[in-house]
């Protein structure tokens, strides 16, 4: 539950840098790093693992409570997030095909 919360705080920082995004097809044009109109595993993480890196402000690749928001909480590391990160992708991806399309990319996870 604690990296579930931590998850949506983290993505809240994320925040001004999806809040510039107008619409669906641009939200998926700036994750799409390789525009194939689609977004993979890979691109989804780059996206989403910013805010960890911008959160780990000594670079130990590992979140701990002073770092994180409010000052407290259980330290996460990258690959843990990482991990977190891949399970959302796995359940917005609602026809299996691996890649999110900008329809499941918007549609909240199930």
């Amino acid at each position: 539950m604690k990296t579930t919360l931590l998850v949506f705080l983290m993505l809240g920082c994320a925040l001004p840098v999806a809040a510039q995004v107008q619409d669906t097809s641009e939200y998926l044009q700036r994750m799409d790093s390789d525009s194939d109109g689609r977004v993979s595993p890979d691109e989804y993480l780059a996206w989403m693992l910013y805010a960890f890196d911008r959160m780990d402000r000594n670079g130990d690749g590992v979140l701990q409570a002073e770092e994180q928001p409010g000052g407290r909480g259980k330290p996460i590391s990258r690959e843990e997030q990482r991990q977190v990160i891949l399970a959302r992708f796995a359940r917005q991806d609602a026809n299996g095909d691996g890649y999110l399309s900008a329809r499941e990319l918007m549609a909240p996870p199930r």
